[in-house]
Formats: C-alpha cells, sequence, structure tokens
C-alpha cells in the first residue's frame, strides 16, 4: 500500500469515525433533553405558576423541543447519499462490482466530510438551544420562587 492510500484509508477512517461520534453525543442529547422535558413538566404541573413564569417557562420548553427536532434532524438517514448503502441498494451485482474496481475513497471522504460537518452544526445548534432553553426554565423557576408577578 502507497503512502497516499494509508493516508486515505487513515482520513476514511478518521471521518466516519467522527461521525459515529456525533451520532453518540446526538443520542445523549436527546435522551437527556426528553428527561428535562418530562421533569419540568411535572414540576411545573404542581406549582402555581403566574403569568411571567408561564411565558418565560413555555419559551424555555419550545426552544426545549426545537433542539430536539434538530438533534433529530443530524441523526435522520440520507437515502439520497452518493456512497456506502444507499448507493450499493440501488446497483445490481455487476454495476457494485464496476464501482468497487474504481477508486472513490477520495470521493468517499469528501461526501462523508459533509456530511459530517452538518450533524456537527446541527448538534451545534441544538447545544445552543438547549442552553438557552435550560435558562429559560431555570429564570422561570426563579420567578415562582420569588413569587414575582
Amino acid at each position: 500500500m502507497s503512502a497516499l492510500e494509508t493516508k486515505l484509508t487513515t482520513a476514511h477512517a478518521e471521518v466516519k469515525a467522527e461521525i459515529a461520534r456525533t451520532d453518540n453525543k446526538t443520542a445523549l442529547l436527546l435522551a437527556f433533553v426528553g428527561a428535562v422535558v418530562a421533569g419540568a413538566w411535572t414540576v411545573a404541573k404542581d406549582m402555581p405558576l403566574n403569568t411571567a413564569s408561564c411565558v418565560v417557562g413555555g419559551a424555555g420548553m419550545a426552544l426545549l423541543v426545537a433542539a430536539a427536532g434538530l438533534l433529530l434532524r443530524s441523526v435522520r438517514p440520507n437515502l439520497r447519499g452518493r456512497h456506502g448503502f444507499p448507493l450499493w441498494a440501488t446497483l445490481t451485482a455487476e454495476e457494485i462490482t464496476t464501482q468497487l474496481r474504481e477508486d472513490r475513497l477520495s470521493a468517499d471522504i469528501a461526501g462523508l466530510s459533509r456530511l459530517a460537518m452538518a450533524k456537527f452544526k446541527g448538534l451545534r445548534r441544538a447545544v445552543d438551544l438547549i442552553c438557552a432553553g435550560g435558562a429559560l426554565l431555570i429564570l422561570a423557576a426563579l420567578i415562582v420562587a420569588g413569587g414575582a408577578a
């Protein structure tokens, strides 16, 4: 194996590992958001809420739901992909053999890198929304605790 082939194989494995790490982080964040939403709802339904706490808490919950939507979108399967399983599923056995004879590792790395970047951007936006939603829920709890009208 040449030095270039070794580097391409290493880069390919690295990009695939980054996608797997992003998907793992996304799964953990989805579980976290679900727990926060369920916990906040459980606590809020038994509290004497005023208008200010309802507005602020509702906005916080809306941000958390939006974050969950972003997280789900970032792990949504892309069946229109031009590499890997989606491509193989559309080809005959002979076409697969022809495709595998060609060196497409560079193109695969580029495609996977674009996919990884899209996942990273969605994850980053979701984390920002989770932080903002959590801050609003904390503010709503402080409003209730302080008795502000």
